[in-house]
């Protein structure tokens, strides 16, 4: 394997495929701070002249965090699918991002291939690729999932309606979640980010919504996102629940910090399907976002977009109904400004459809973070347009309990008329029978609260 370049007359030596890896990744202040990027543009296309010539097969034999090391890496590499890796294992990753980008290359196929990639090809790829290549590819990639309404079909833009309260204040919540309703949002999920992290107050959330949800028979899904155990423990209070929510990361390490491993994972899992209240098959929600495992040193001195494709490939051990990159929450640590979290949105949507995910984005910043509401606006019409399962809504897009900006309850219809999109089917129809929507447009009850009794 060849780990060296020369341009302009200078040899550029690089000692890992991680360091190949890290080195080709497009500029991002969380790699700077884990001082692993390039030093510079130059250095930074001699890394990608390498990269392009590196085998998948190459990269499956080097993941960023060793099999003896890493029970992630053991689940990706021990449930990898031999007959769909076979089909391009020969290719380099230069060969494999003109074969995407093919016109050729169908939906269809990139989901029969999906179950043969690791998750370090993927991120190999999307490093070779512009903003317009993400897109291109990402929305040939359609993954369909079920729980209680269908996710992911072809002309379909969902949204989590998120009507978080600052004391969990149940009266609260359920305001927030009418007045989203009213607007035709909340078809891929009602969830609510708690305050208290308690199983009681989980439940409780949980049974009001679901009262709302059926005494108005509305085709969605709910989860309150408190942390896994505490859902377990809610669960066996015997409150519905939809959907069970964990935050992962792409590294051992880095999901010990979050409090998980697989083995918890999969205990949440096999309770879902016993005790779960949605029809399923699909019954679990992740959200990961690059940088979370450099913020508690479990990153192994990989780059953050390879580590976030990593999470992918653990979340796909649970056939998840939602996963969802939080893209500009962590801070400008880690994404800075405008440009770096655009970029990192569409990497993200790109690598979890590539890994056969049902892919949505949090399209948002904090407010110490360098980006305007303007660079936001037109980072959801990028994800829109390349066919991004789903977004984020919340009252004005500024939640009040969390203290960053994100999409509001206006954005979403209007996005949807903007790229000529509907919600999931089941959706569509209930927002018709409610007078919500009808059509192309606003429906006589759109925005109006008492239409959701």
């Amino acid at each position: 394997m060849q780990l060296a370049s020369t341009i302009r007359g200078v040899s550029y030596r690089f000692a890992s495929v991680k360091e190949v890896l890290a080195k080709a990744n497009p500029p991002k202040s969380g790699d700077d701070l884990a001082q692993i990027s390039a030093r510079d543009a130059v250095e930074r296309v001699a890394a990608r002249a390498v990269l392009a010539n590196m085998t998948m097969r190459e990269l499956r034999e080097n993941p960023v965090v060793p099999y003896e090391q890493d029970e992630l890496t053991r689940i990706v590499e021990d449930e990898l699918d031999e007959q769909a890796f076979r089909a391009i294992a020969h290719l380099t990753v230069g060969q494999f991002r003109e074969w995407l980008l093919d016109i050729d290359t169908s939906g269809g196929t990139l989901r029969a291939v999906a179950p043969g990639l690791t998750p370090e090809m993927a991120a190999a790829v999307c490093k070779l690729m512009s903003n317009f290549d993400l897109m291109t590819v990402g929305a040939k990639c359609e993954v369909v999932v079920r729980a209680n309404s269908t996710l992911g079909l072809p002309g379909r833009l969902s949204s989590r309606c998120q009507p978080n309260h600052p004391t969990d204040d149940v009266e609260g919540i359920l305001a927030s979640m009418r007045e989203g309703l009213s607007y035709g949002c909340g078809d891929a999920v009602i969830g609510v980010n708690p305050a208290t992290d308690t199983a009681e107050s989980t439940a409780e959330i949980l049974t009001a919504i679901d009262d709302v949800l059926k005494r108005n028979g509305c085709p969605t899904q709910h989860c309150v996102l408190s942390h896994i155990t505490v859902q377990m423990k809610a669960l066996a209070l015997g409150c519905p629940m939809d959907l069970m929510f964990q935050s992962v990361a792409g590294t051992e390490q880095a999901n010990k910090a979050f409090g998980i491993d697989i083995k918890l994972l999969d205990e949440a899992w096999e309770l879902m399907k016993a005790k779960g209240s949605t029809r399923g098959p699909n019954r679990m929600y992740f959200e990961t976002g690059q940088g979370s495992a450099l913020s508690s040193a479990a990153h192994h001195g990989a780059d953050q977009v390879t580590i976030e494709a990593r999470a992918y490939g653990l979340s796909r051990r649970y056939k998840p109904f939602l996963v969802n990159t939080v893209v500009g929450f962590i801070g400008p640590e880690y994404l800075e400004n405008g440009p770096q979290i655009s970029r990192a949105a569409l990497e993200d949507h790109f690598m979890g459809k590539l890994l056969g995910l049902p892919m949505g984005c949090d399209a948002c910043f904090t407010y110490h973070a360098t980006m305007s509401q303007d660079e936001l606006e037109s980072l959801k019409v990028l994800l829109g347009t390349a066919g991004c399962t789903y977004l984020m809504s919340l009252p004005v897009g500024d939640d009040i309990m969390l203290n960053y900006q994100s999409t509001s309850y206006h954005d979403i219809p209007t996005l949807r008329r903007l790229v000529h999109k509907r919600p999931t089917p089941e959706f569509d129809a209930w927002l018709d029978a409610k007078g919500i929507w009808r059509g192309d447009g606003p429906g006589p009850k759109f925005g109006d609260v008492e239409a959701i009794r």
